[in-house]
């Protein structure tokens, strides 16, 4: 899959809300808090950057733990080129959540005007870490998926 970039300022602090970097062991108790199965999973850091490796069951479960990841104070970089997708699918579009977006014109810009009301798509596609659709952060990245 490759490398994704985050704005590690602008992640969830998993830590009791303090800045403290994200280690292994923490950024696996994310992923499983998350509700995914990270025992199939090696996840290394180095500073703000993080490396993981091993299996995930599909392309969605794979971007939700990209994402899982990266959505956390202190990481900058996942690094995915050691991870194995079991079903690969086609990749989601990775976007980067600016200053005054909605997922209302996040939707008209990725599926077209008149599509906003299809930003139903994003938050299920994003369901962690979005849990409000009305509380988006600025340098959250969010999967846009292909409309079914």
């Amino acid at each position: 899959m490759g490398l994704f970039k985050f704005i590690k300022e602008a992640g969830a602090k998993i830590f009791g809300g303090s800045a403290e970097a994200a280690t292994p062991d923490k950024l696996k108790q994310e992923v499983q808090g998350q509700g995914f199965d990270a025992g199939k999973l090696g996840i290394d850091v180095d500073g703000d950057k993080v490396k993981l490796s091993g299996q995930a069951v599909s392309q969605d479960e794979a971007e939700r733990i990209i994402l899982a990841l990266g959505n956390t104070f202190g990481v900058a970089e996942v690094d995915t080129t050691g991870l194995q997708i079991q079903q690969p699918e086609k990749q989601s579009v990775m976007y980067t959540v600016v200053k005054g977006d909605t997922l209302w014109t996040i939707a008209e810009k990725h599926y077209g005007k008149g599509k906003g009301a299809k930003y139903t798509e994003i938050v299920k596609a994003n369901s962690p870490p979005v849990k409000n659709p009305d509380m988006i952060q600025p340098g959250w990245v969010l999967r846009i998926p292909d409309l079914p």
